[in-house]
């Protein structure tokens, strides 16, 4: 197979998920789950060290601690020996180490861009300025890739509160297969978008004028044994099926929001979810709440050691709520959590950068990888298990109900609407 025909295979495939409001699920990928950035670093710098062609890393904190330093030194190698290396970092998250980066990455081969920087105080005023690349992406020669909520910074250096004792909570997934195509498209939209000031919808305009027509790469994805409905039978020689799913805002608005609801909705044993920041709208809750109504067992692990005080009451002024309906809650209290994962009974499962707030649904650019496979599942499972297993179960709200709780909830919703109007967010949450 020639190069060029390589390279059309490949942009078929991607045209083709992103054409899709839905999880787009193919099959014969490995999926491995990685926990904290002590397992994710070096698995990394292990993968771009052994890169011959392209590295495009997207995150949205890229810090200058050791663990940072070593994955520029990884990068800058790779850079050196005729690798094209592709770093793009967001300007809010990565402000304050913006000027060492520069300087680590000056005159290295390395193309580091700023996603919306902001350097003057009037950048605040640009549109957009609230909608933030939150995105964590490596992609290495559309061969591997990894997605998860791990930032580039030491597990047990918080921004906030300084070093600590336990790393924080948090999750990322090694990927081979055909799942790495757009992982690695959407890196290249990111570092495109951030260096040029091109959009998303180029990059989808460029696959749609260079792909085959939609019918040929729906069979093209049928021979890649790919499965466009979630509940599709496959021989069980087919490995693991895995979706990629983007939140922007053109035609993926709500892709992982209504990926989690349609999992939810679909639960007939358990729910699992963990996530720091948990804000969410109005269906969400009522998909949750349905759930325990038949019988699901739900279970939310929330932070217990709270890096942000507001996020802290953002949640809990629907502990009450949750409560009352059966849901079950679980603080995390060994070390600061950062995970953004979900299980629906034993063959859905998915790990990203998504929280379960407004910022995440709505706003912030952000990355899932969804997962159905039954061995993928158990792992997260045991993962989840041993988080709970050390955190404190919640079986009463923190006030009781009462003018003071129907103020603060009040106060959260107020403050959570003018923040999305702010950013030209309308309607409900």
């Amino acid at each position: 197979m020639s190069e060029r025909h390589v390279r059309a295979t490949h942009v078929g495939h991607e045209g083709a998920w992103y054409a899709q409001r839905d999880a787009l699920y193919s099959g014969g990928n490995e999926v491995t789950l990685l926990t904290g950035g002590d397992q994710l670093f070096p698995v990394m710098r292990a993968a771009i060290a052994r890169a011959h062609h392209e590295v495009w890393l997207a995150t949205y904190i890229f810090h200058d601690d050791g663990a940072a330093r070593a994955m520029a030194d990884a990068l800058i190698v790779a850079a050196r020996r005729g690798v094209r290396v592709r770093l793009v970092v967001d300007g809010f998250g990565s402000k304050a180490t913006l000027p060492t980066l520069r300087r680590w990455f000056d005159g290295s081969g390395v193309a580091l861009v700023v996603f919306r920087p902001i350097d003057r105080w009037y950048s605040w005023l640009q549109p957009g300025q609230l909608r933030r690349l939150h995105q964590k992406l490596l992609a290495t020669d559309n061969e591997q890739a990894f997605v998860g909520g791990i930032n580039i910074i030491d597990d047990r250096n918080d921004l906030n509160h300084g070093v600590t004792a336990e790393p924080r909570l948090d999750f990322a997934v090694a990927l081979r297969g055909p799942v790495v195509a757009p992982v690695a498209q959407t890196a290249r939209a990111m570092w495109t978008r951030a260096a040029f000031g091109r959009d998303w919808r180029d990059e989808v305009i460029t696959l749609a004028k260079s792909a085959e027509p939609m019918a040929r790469a729906r069979a093209l994805m049928r021979r890649l044994r790919v499965n466009t409905e979630p509940d599709a039978d496959v021989p069980d020689t087919t490995p693991v099926r895995a979706a990629f799913l983007v939140r922007d805002n053109l035609r993926q608005r709500r892709a992982i929001e209504r990926s989690y609801i349609e999992a939810l909705r679909g639960a007939r044993e358990r729910i699992d979810l963990i996530s720091p920041y948990f804000y969410p709208g109005n269906a969400f809750r009522r998909t949750l709440y349905d759930a325990a109504k038949r019988g699901v067992h739900v279970r939310l692990l929330l932070q217990g050691k709270l890096d942000y005080r507001f996020a802290g009451l953002a949640a809990s002024v629907f502990y009450d709520e949750l409560l009352t309906r059966g849901v079950h809650i679980f603080e995390y209290t060994p070390a600061f959590l950062h995970a953004k994962v979900a299980l629906a009974d034993d063959t859905w499962a998915t790990v990203g950068s998504s929280n379960i707030d407004p910022l995440s649904l709505l706003l912030n650019l952000e990355a899932n990888v969804v997962v159905r496979d039954a061995t993928f599942s158990a792992a997260l499972a045991s993962s989840f298990e041993q988080a709970i297993a050390v955190s404190r179960e919640v079986t009463a709200p923190p006030m009781p109900r009462g003018w003071a709780t129907a103020l603060r909830r009040a106060f959260v919703a107020w403050a959570a609407n003018w923040y999305l109007r702010l950013a030209g967010i309308t309607g409900r949450y």
